[in-house]
């Protein structure tokens, strides 16, 4: 039986109350996530031996989430990923947002989807699954963004061990949006993601500058540290790809994306035997490698599993970064009487 259940989760300073919602499918698979950020907290899923295992990172308590600052398991919005300088011009006028990542903004900015409490309702259950509606408004000029933004999330735990995401948003004035999950993946449950082996139906890559920021390119990936498109350990070449620390922080474009549901990615670990796959109708995704995950003072989580270096993996579904500065890229903005629509589909199993 697919299965949703509530409980208390703490509560913000100014008093409001935080609900964790607890997904069940009669295949064995849980996803816990909170209305604050609309987070993904925990993912359980079986191995090939039948052995359950949370495959995220997260943390089983408030305040943690609230001091923590890596974006575990959130949504990111209003506009995930880069904006260079913080700057873009929209129908002739500029906006200057925060610049929270070095010189750059990223995320959304200081407070951005990820520090709100969104407004959540359980869906009824049904026979392909249960999910939650989460929603947030943000106003006219929050982190600076121009218009009313007001996004739904529906998070749906399918009767076939997939997580799906749909993203819908509506404005009353022109704005970018670009919306993400962020969650961290770790198939092992534990350790660093190296052994990890990933493929990713991706043949260009848009190429970024050492502040991360795509400079226009968009570049073969065929013979470089950055090609996946045939099945390739992560940490084979984790240290070749030029960035400080080590790792992967690239957006892929998506071989076919944009259009409709396409696999994008692949992610096997061997030794659980776990798989996850991942489908979507965004044209990009980030691949993370965990990179700034600290690892001299590594940040404890769920079941006191300790988060070291390249010790989770995001596949950021999403438009490229700062394509509201360029002009080659896919648009982000949204207009008044436009609705933006995206899935995304991380799907679990294991042989």
């Amino acid at each position: 039986m697919n299965t949703l259940e509530t409980a208390p989760f703490g509560t913000l300073p100014d008093g409001r109350a935080v609900t964790l919602f607890t997904l069940k499918n009669t295949h064995g698979m849980t996803v816990k996530l909170i209305d604050y950020g609309a987070t993904v907290t925990e993912i359980h899923t079986p191995d090939r031996s039948g052995k359950q295992g949370n495959v995220v990172l997260g943390f089983d308590n408030l305040p943690q989430y609230l001091t923590e600052s890596r974006f575990f398991g959130c949504i990111a919005g209003r506009v995930a990923n880069r904006i260079a300088k913080g700057k873009f011009t929209l129908d002739g006028h500029d906006h200057t947002l925060a610049t929270n990542n070095g010189p750059n903004h990223l995320h959304g900015g200081v407070a951005g989807f990820d520090k709100k409490l969104w407004s959540a309702k359980p869906l009824p259950a049904t026979a392909d699954g249960v999910s939650v509606e989460l929603t947030y408004t943000s106003p006219a000029g929050e982190e600076n963004y121009p218009g009313t933004l007001t996004t739904t999330v529906t998070y749906t735990l399918t009767a076939r061990s997939e997580l799906r995401i749909d993203y819908r948003a509506t404005t009353d004035q022109a704005t970018p949006v670009n919306l993400t999950n962020h969650s961290y993946f770790n198939l092992a449950g534990t350790g660093d993601v190296r052994s990890h082996v990933l493929f990713l139906d991706c043949d260009h890559v848009t190429m970024i500058d050492t502040g991360l920021i795509p400079t226009g390119e968009i570049v073969l990936v065929k013979g470089s540290p950055l090609d996946f498109t045939t099945p390739t350990p992560i940490g084979s070449r984790l240290e070749e790809t030029g960035l400080e620390p080590a790792g992967y922080d690239h957006n892929f474009v998506i071989n076919g994306g944009g259009e409709k549901l396409t696999l994008a990615a692949r992610v096997t670990e061997p030794a659980s035997g776990r798989i996850l796959e991942v489908l979507t109708t965004e044209p990009g995704i980030q691949f993370y490698s965990g990179n700034f995950l600290d690892p001299v003072n590594p940040v404890t989580g769920v079941g006191g599993v300790k988060y070291v270096q390249h010790g989770g993996l995001c596949l950021e579904t999403q438009h490229f970064p700062d394509s509201i500065n360029q002009p080659r890229f896919p648009s982000v903005v949204l207009r008044p009487g436009e609705i933006y629509q995206s899935t995304t589909i991380y799907a679990f199993s294991a042989k």
